[in-house]
């Protein structure tokens, strides 16, 4: 079937021909102004225009100079797992794109129109196009550099290498003893009027600017900055978010963080750390000091505090910063789920996780009895292999040791002398000297034979007399006591004998220190366990039909107009944005095997059904790691293989994103007769693309997000009016959206077409 396809139409300002550039500071830009700047670069550019406590004219002066509009083209650009690296100049993307020079012309002379870089899908979707998010992610780069050193340390989100991990990370290394805890949870609501105004405020403060004042109040105005609060779309990938809100987010809630830190500082000086050398010269030791101390993570608009307090204590902080929330931040608390736990006996969610303190036994639990057992089986084994061994060297060196000895004896018995074309003398030294070393080593190591040849070489010798020593010459006198030093020194088995002892000693301390180490921490220490919400993935597994009723993996229906690879691609996707998300949590071997045996297997099950053939045929054929073969037949792995999954562990301090946005759209491949399309990733300019429509599964399976009876707990998804929408994608992007590499934010919106 053929589809006629026209793309979104937009209104942009009349086209300017002729314009002034804007005055630029030569002594702050870098060496070559075609190429994008550098961090150091950026930081020493905005700073140049910091005088008496205020950043001036950033608008004009730092973002509409046309490099700094190019390094938020770079920023962008889709650069993880990207063929075509190459960086961004200045030509090519006024070439290609969109006009630098003219866009830096709007922004000095403030006659940037953010209404016509808009366009509106259905009723509500309001999206920017691509030039429209360029300034949006040079603003974003100008308030990271301002900001980014003044937020707290527990400000997580829409920050550099402060992600979802780090803040887990914190939260099981640094929170001691933890014995209440909350979540402010905030009551579904946006920014208003009143919120933007604030906002304003707060960055007045360190921003005199009323340009760049007035263009964020503009995004507010025309709905392309929709900052929701208490919902589960912010930090997730989906189009609706800008690029924008997570650091306005965090601007807006600084004094809100900064109210906690004042309450730390003042809980830590009202209970300082006790010093044991304070104590006086009975002190045992015996006695454990754990001080009051209050934790704090916020994640964008997900707040969580913990105390190792009262519960008195708790609920008056909890009710400070509820009426902090509610007076200064003016948004509404969710009193229900805002609720006080016990850190020990109630788990509680956050960032999607769920929270809970233990002993650091349940972390770390000590070998049971049978995998005592099975280590001491398997060392016996590695003994008894090595002694073979050694016994197998012995035999092939007596072996060869004869044949040399036949052969030298034969050679000497014949012709009185041993006669060679090749100098070998050295040769069969090293071989000898090294089979002596190591025959010596063998021997020195077993005590029993030390003590049989020192017995035999030093008891009941007549030599040791001394009537007998008084009639012998000195020399050989000498030489026996030489000789019997030499045997004390090497065959005397007591100090070797005493050095295994105090080993078997030393061991047995060790063993008995950790234990009683390990029993006083579970007696007086409580740590964080983390742990993937594994009830939540199987009803997300089970809703979106990876498994049956009954919990076994299924085949999904609509995924079969998929070309094969394309199939195993989209399993993968979601199969490694899960193992991502939840590689730092306890229980992560348990998500191991919903994603390597539900997910693997539906994808087998899908793909037998597609080809009409049994499971046993489509594991003959793709295997259990899902090979697939590309255009030059060379074999080609997306999933995971078992391998891998089961190798998987705790990653880097990363932010990854969940798994949302690729569990909820498939894209499905369109036959047309319209000619090719540019991509519409951002800055790529190949033509050579295919159009994909796009099909929400919330739509194909008539669920409603906001029914939670019925959608994932904590589950987002993407907006429904860009349900059917169309996007043409070269090879290599459709292939990184596939797998989760990317996301629709990184696609330009004004590409999306429309079917007639």
């Amino acid at each position: 079937m053929l589809f006629t396809l026209r793309r979104t139409k937009l209104h942009f300002p009349p086209k300017i021909t002729l314009f002034p550039l804007p005055k630029l500071h030569l002594s702050t830009l870098p060496h070559n102004p075609t190429r994008p700047l550098s961090q150091l670069d950026i930081n020493n550019l905005i700073l140049s225009h910091y005088h008496h406590g205020k950043f001036h004219n950033l608008l004009q002066k730092v973002i509409s100079l046309p490099t700094f509009l190019l390094t938020s083209c770079h920023n962008l650009k889709p650069h993880n797992h990207d063929k075509n690296k190459n960086t961004l100049n200045l030509d090519f993307v006024s070439t290609h794109f969109l006009s630098l020079q003219q866009l830096s012309f709007q922004l000095s002379t403030n006659q940037f129109d953010v209404k016509g870089c808009i366009f509106i899908e259905g009723k509500s979707l309001v999206l920017p196009n691509l030039k429209l998010k360029v300034v949006i992610e040079a603003v974003r780069m100008v308030l990271e550099c301002i900001y980014d050193d003044r937020f707290m340390t527990f400000c997580y989100g829409g920050r550099t290498d402060m992600g979802r991990h780090t803040a887990i990370r914190y939260l099981k290394n640094s929170v001691e003893n933890p014995t209440w805890w909350f979540t402010v949870c905030l009551n579904p609501a946006k920014f208003e009027n009143k919120h933007v105004d604030k906002l304003c405020k707060v960055m007045e403060e360190k921003i005199s600017d009323e340009a760049l004042i007035g263009l964020i109040r503009r995004l507010f105005e025309c709905g392309i900055v929709s900052i929701e609060l208490g919902g589960v779309c912010l930090g997730r990938g989906f189009p609706q978010e800008c690029g924008l809100s997570s650091i306005l987010i965090n601007v807006y809630f600084n004094s809100f963080d900064k109210e906690i830190q004042e309450l730390r500082l003042k809980t830590s000086r009202e209970n300082p750390r006790v010093d044991a050398n304070e104590f006086g010269e009975g002190y045992s030791g015996n006695a454990f000091f754990k001080p009051l101390k209050i934790y704090a993570v916020r994640y964008l608009d997900e707040i969580l505090v913990i105390t190792s307090g009262t519960k008195i204590m708790t609920m008056d902080l909890k009710s400070r910063l509820v009426q902090n929330v509610e007076k200064n931040m003016e948004f509404g608390v969710d009193k229900v789920k805002t609720v006080i736990h016990s850190a020990t006996s109630e788990k509680i969610e956050f960032l999607g996780m769920e929270l809970q303190a233990v002993k650091p036994s349940v972390l770390h639990p000590p070998m049971s009895p049978k995998a005592i057992r099975a280590r001491k089986k398997y060392r016996r084994q590695k003994e008894v292999k090595a002694l073979e061994l050694r016994n197998a060297k012995e035999t092939n060196r007596k072996k060869l040791g004869m044949k040399i000895f036949t052969h030298v004896f034969k050679k000497m018995k014949r012709a009185n002398s041993v006669k060679t074309d090749f100098q070998i003398e050295s040769e069969v030294n090293q071989i000898f000297d090294s089979w002596g070393e190591e025959v010596m080593q063998d021997y020195l190591e077993s005590v029993d034979d030390r003590w049989d040849w020192h017995r035999m070489l030093s008891a009941g010798d007549f030599l040791s007399l001394k009537s007998v020593r008084d009639q012998l010459p000195r020399e050989l006198v000498d030489a026996y006591d030489n000789f019997q030093e030499q045997v004390d020194r090497y065959l005397n088995p007591v100090k070797a004998k005493r050095m295994l002892e105090e080993q078997v000693k030393r061991a047995e301390e060790e063993e008995e220190r950790k234990y009683s180490d390990q029993t006083v921490a579970d007696l007086t220490k409580l740590c964080i366990k983390v742990e993937a919400p594994l009830e939540i993935v199987k009803k997300a597994v089970k809703l979106f039909g990876f498994t049956n009723h009954m919990g076994r993996p299924r085949p999904i229906s609509f995924l079969m107009v998929l070309e094969d690879t394309d199939i195993i691609k989209w399993y993968a996707g979601i199969g490694k944005r899960w193992l991502d998300f939840f590689c730092c949590c306890h229980n992560f071997k348990k998500l191991k095997i919903i994603v390597s045996y539900h997910l693997r297997f539906s994808c087998i099950l899908t793909l037998a059904e597609k080809h009409e053939s049994s499971k046993k045929e489509a594991i003959r054929h793709y295997t259990k790691d899902l090979k697939v073969s590309d255009v030059n037949g060379v074999e080609e792995v997306h999933f995971p293989t078992e391998r891998e999954v089961k190798m998987m562990g705790d990653n880097d301090l990363i932010d990854p994103k969940p798994v949302d946005g690729s569990l909820g759209m498939a894209l499905i491949r369109l036959a047309t007769d319209e000619p090719s399309y540019r991509c519409a990733a951002h800055f790529c300019d190949r033509r050579d693309t295919t159009v994909y429509r796009i099909r929400l599964l919330q739509n194909l399976l008539n669920l409603d997000p906001l029914d939670r009876s019925k959608w994932v707990p904590g589950m987002g998804a993407i907006h429904e009016n860009l349900n059917k929408r169309c996007i043409p994608l070269c090879s290599d992007h459709i292939s990184e959206l596939y797998l989760g590499r990317l996301t629709l934010q990184d696609t330009d919106y004004a590409s999306l077409l429309h079917v007639d």
